[in-house]
């Protein structure tokens, strides 16, 4: 059977080389369907990965709760109910909520405040503006940061409030190039803070930055919570020229018939997010809920805070890329489907034009069966030979479309297995009609055939 199939091939190929240009041009539906289906797949892929990495920044099993600024936006008829809501106390998203949730919802592992305040850096005549972040014991293994150097904060530091800090990886390169930071100290706003800890760096692309709204945490200074609330600012504590200022804003709001958009509201939230991180992702949306009626309940039923699932926002972004990736390859695969007519066609073409030889084979020995394999043969070493030269020329495609278009591409190794044995069942399906029909010629009629 071997020698059979090695025969075939071998008069499949002389037919091919005989017609190069036809069995080329015959190939080129084969070689642009692999092409760009290996091309769509690699974008899909990179995408998917995008997704994965962007997950792994928010955290796979994290539910976050942002304060929300009280702004009052309704008519002049709605006078009543303008000074009922006023009558509404929320003390904003303090570390009070925070202990509470951890406290007493269940399913629950760890909980982080982050308390962000805008400042500059100081060290050695260099300086420039960043962020100083209070947080707590958790927040690195919440957020899957990994330490450099050093070590990270123990709930001694947060229970002292002590003047300690963890680094970007962006701060140490720009503060202590080719030095050892940890035990050295850097001025953060007014107060000087030593280094106990280095952040490994963490790839962050701009559409990541943007997409999800997050900060680029290679150029924060991270604290401890308690030291950024004692030792720069504590929203929470109401001063008495605070109490003098907002009681002008509020009459000069009423003398102006009660329209609240003249004044800026004031943050008055102790922490500016809560990251909450549960022991399961099923219990995320359950979680969130109860979180939800909690603050609700905690603030005087005033809603100044979101409350938001990641893993569900970007579940639905990765469907909707799946979805996307699936009608790109569709849409690539008519070209496979195309490439199939065309080999069809000419095989058929090829039929009529090698009667003689059908009918001269049949003569001497050969059977039906031996004129189909041959025909089909054929028709497959053009789909195969098509097949390689496509994956090829998409590995190339998917290079360039990354380098000139700067997305992320991924070449997998099932990409290029479906791709080509596409390529190949398209080769068995679209030539098998041309070699039955040279099996079932007549060999008197083929031989007699000019």
């Amino acid at each position: 059977m071997l020698q059979i199939i090695l025969y075939n091939l071998d008069i499949a190929l002389e037919a091919i080389r005989q017609n190069k240009m036809r069995s080329f041009l015959t190939s080129l539906g084969i070689i642009f369907g692999v092409a760009s289906v290996i091309a769509m797949l690699a974008i899909g892929r990179g995408a998917q990965e995008e997704v994965l990495s962007q997950m792994k920044l928010l955290g796979t099993n994290n539910v976050i709760v942002e304060p929300v600024v009280k702004q009052i936006d309704e008519s002049v008829a709605d006078q009543t109910s303008i000074r009922q809501k006023k009558n509404k106390y929320s003390p904003g998203l303090t570390l009070e909520d925070m202990k509470s949730i951890h406290k007493q919802v269940p399913h629950i592992t760890a909980v982080s405040p982050e308390i962000i305040y805008e400042t500059s850096f100081i060290r050695d005549g260099r300086m420039r503006s960043g962020k100083i972040v209070g947080v707590n014991e958790y927040y690195l293994g919440i957020n899957n940061f990994e330490i450099d150097q050093g070590k990270k904060f123990t709930p001694i530091h947060l229970e002292n409030a002590r003047r300690v800090c963890v680094i970007g990886s962006d701060v140490k390169t720009k503060f202590f190039a080719g030095q050892n930071p940890i035990g050295q100290r850097i001025k953060a706003g007014s107060v000087w803070l030593t280094v106990i800890g280095v952040l490994k760096e963490r790839e962050m692309s701009t559409e990541s930055i943007q997409n999800l709204g997050i900060r680029n945490y290679n150029l924060d200074i991270f604290v401890p919570a308690t030291t950024a609330l004692l030792r720069y600012k504590n929203r929470a504590m109401v001063t008495g020229q605070e109490i003098q200022q907002a009681a002008a804003a509020q009459n000069e709001n009423d003398n102006e018939g009660g329209n609240s958009n003249k004044s800026q509201p004031t943050n008055y939230h102790q922490i500016d997010k809560m990251i909450v991180q549960v022991s399961d992702t099923q219990y995320s949306v359950p979680i969130a809920d109860v979180i939800s009626r909690m603050l609700q309940r905690r603030h005087n039923a005033v809603v100044d805070f979101e409350v938001i699932v990641p893993e569900l926002l970007l579940q639905q972004e990765r469907r909707t890329q799946e979805i996307f990736n699936i009608v790109l390859s569709s849409i690539a695969s008519i070209s496979l489907i195309v490439g199939g007519i065309g080999i069809m066609n000419i095989m058929l073409a090829s039929v009529v034009e090698r009667y003689r030889e059908i009918g001269v084979r049949r003569a001497v020995g050969a059977h039906k069966r031996d004129i189909q394999l041959q025909f089909l043969t054929e028709a497959l070493a053009i789909s195969v030979t098509g097949g390689v030269i496509g994956i090829i020329l998409g590995i190339a495609f998917s290079y360039v479309i990354e380098i000139m278009a700067g997305i992320v591409t991924i070449v997998s190794l099932s990409s290029i297995l479906i791709s080509f044995g596409v390529a190949m069942a398209i080769g068995v399906v679209f030539g098998y009609f041309p070699a039955q029909r040279a099996a079932e010629q007549d060999p008197v009629h083929a031989l007699r055939h000019e």
